[in-house]
């Protein structure tokens, strides 16, 4: 099964079935100490470590991060919006796909192809701020000919297999 796309060759990576267990285990608690993986793994600190760097230099670990849960932060409705962008615009698109990213409440931006162009991901405390976020970048950008949006009711994770 190939993951991604090896750093220096342009390959897809290999990975076995170790490599899969030690992803997923990462991806449910990326705090864990070596030790308490290689020991989940059943091999030793030394080559889970090995693994681990492998994986990370071969690009197939790109980064390690938090996860923040907005609720707790007191933003309580999660929305996604579909943007299209205006024909005429389309050398804005960069600029825009930046623009949206540094905007409060923005979890996430998707660059798309098919009908849509953009989907955000946002977290706002109520439906008075998604509407005034619609309405402040997205409505009075020159650059958006249309949005639709859609409220998140439940968001979850994958089962974290690899």
């Amino acid at each position: 099964m190939s993951l991604n796309l090896s750093k220096s060759e342009n390959r897809p990576v290999q990975l076995d079935e170790i490599d899969r267990k030690l992803l997923a285990l990462l991806s449910k608690n990326s705090r864990r100490t070596n030790n308490s993986l290689a020991e989940e793994l059943g091999i030793a600190a030394s080559t889970c470590l090995a693994r681990l760097n492998a994986l990370r230099d071969s690009g197939v670990i790109s980064r390690f991060t938090i996860e923040v849960d907005p609720q707790v932060l007191g933003r309580e409705l999660e929305a996604l919006i579909f943007v299209k962008i205006r024909p005429g615009a389309r050398h804005l698109m960069s600029n825009f796909a930046s623009e949206m990213r540094s905007k409060s409440g923005v979890r996430q931006l998707f660059f798309l192809g098919g009908a849509d162009d953009f989907v955000l991901h946002v977290a706002v405390r109520n439906s008075s701020d998604v509407r005034q976020f619609v309405l402040d970048n997205l409505s009075a950008n020159p650059a958006v000919a249309t949005t639709q949006t859609s409220l998140v009711f439940e968001h979850g994770h994958g089962n974290g297999e690899f």
